[in-house]
């Protein structure tokens, strides 16, 4: 199996990609220095939709750069999936691969210094050291202008993969340096045939998902394996038809953020308390939570319950946009019928509600709703009290 198996409904930029790990190859296996007709750079920027795969396809490019088959010498392209240098790249063990993904709402001045000491290394195993920073418009300002000097001089071997929605999210100056692909939202059947082929779900299941998601493979997968995202977006798809008064509004509005914060207390639940024990050991606590700290420490336990705090802020975010999005996807597919498109439905299970839904209003009210669902998106966005954006949002979607 290629690194590129996965990329799926991507072959320009898997074309690419290819090109530029042959030649990356051949500066390392063969001491060619690098030209200006070069397919490689240091710096990659790759933007597209949510679900699109960008932060997967920047993992198989860093695997393809760490590829050490013996088939390269065969003129076999770089990314076998099967070496050693692919396998754990892919698996994140790699010792010049660094991926970055935050679970936190930005990426500070600290974090980003810590990465950019990190990509002036030399390569543990003589290729290249690359950085894969997953959510790069997640950075800061600050952290921007810092990673901003690296990108600018990088060292010889040291290769930047950032990943973002798209290039405004990212500050023009590193955007300027960097080699931008865009990704494009695979497919559905391509997304129902990777759920069938690489996770072993039944065809029907993989389908319906892949069309209830519009081709995002991460939340594809999830709604089918995942009982419980199920069922959440099952309650998601009958507001439309719970918001006929004010009561209906602010109930769903409560049910909504309730779920949220739910999911956010789960993650707590599951992970705080393992890293809180984990700390208070590594700092010299006794057992027990009632234990007491050793003198110093409390700036570091409160750094951590900081952080978690904005973790589980993060996660009732991620889950109240998954719930717009599919919102959003429900007044899609009404707008859909009512115009007469012949665009298939996405949200095929809810079909009769949809079309009540359409034939008790006009297009425009339609719009109007879709632009009620996204203006919450963007409250959020600027820190508006969950419970508030959401009230706004579901009294807006009765009034249509």
């Amino acid at each position: 199996m290629a690194v590129w198996d996965d990329l799926v409904g991507q072959e320009r930029v898997t074309a690419q990609l290819t090109a530029a790990a042959r030649d990356a190859d051949a500066v390392v296996s063969h001491a060619v220095a690098a030209s200006s007709a070069s397919k490689m750079t240091h710096a990659w920027l790759f933007t597209g939709p949510p679900g699109s795969g960008r932060a997967g396809a920047a993992r198989a490019f860093a695997a393809s750069l760490q590829c050490v088959s013996p088939d390269r010498a065969l003129g076999g392209a770089p990314g076998c999936g099967f070496c050693d240098g692919c396998h754990t790249a892919l698996i994140g063990t790699h010792a010049d691969v660094e991926i970055v993904r935050t679970d936190q709402l930005s990426i500070g001045v600290k974090d980003t210094r810590n990465l950019v000491r990190r990509a002036n290394l030399s390569p543990a195993n003589g290729r290249w050291q690359v950085i894969v920073l997953e959510d790069a418009d997640r950075l800061t300002e600050g952290a921007g202008n810092v990673l901003l000097k690296a990108v600018e001089e990088p060292a010889p071997r040291t290769v930047w993969l950032l990943c973002a929605p798209s290039l405004e999210d990212v500050l023009p100056t590193i955007r300027s340096r960097c080699r931008h692909l865009t990704l494009r939202t695979p497919p559905v059947e391509a997304v129902a045939d990777l759920l069938v082929r690489r996770d072993g779900i039944e065809p029907a299941v993989a389908e319906a998902a892949a069309h209830a998601t519009q081709g995002h493979i991460d939340r594809a997968r999830r709604l089918a394996t995942d009982e419980g995202a199920r069922s959440r977006r099952a309650a998601v798809l009958k507001v439309p038809l719970r918001v006929g008064d004010v009561g209906g509004c602010l109930k769903a509005a409560q049910e909504l953020v309730d779920s949220a914060s739910e999911d956010a207390k789960q993650v707590a639940d599951e992970v705080d308390t393992k890293e809180t024990e984990e700390l208070r050991a590594a700092l010299g606590a006794g057992a027990g939570a009632g234990s007491r700290m050793p003198r110093g420490t409390a700036g570091v336990m409160k750094d951590l319950a900081d952080r978690q705090k904005r973790r589980s802020t993060r996660t009732q975010r991620d889950t109240l946009d998954l719930a717009l999005t599919d919102l959003a996807g429900f007044y899609r597919d009404v707008l859909a019928l009512q115009i007469g498109t012949r665009v298939a439905l996405a949200n095929i299970d809810t079909r009769h509600a949809i079309e009540r839904i359409a034939s008790g209003s006009r297009p425009e009210n339609t719009l109007r709703r879709i632009e009620a669902v996204l203006a919450c998106r963007q409250a959020l966005d600027r820190n508006v009290a969950p419970l508030l954006a959401v009230e706004a949002m579901t009294l807006a979607l009765r009034a249509g």
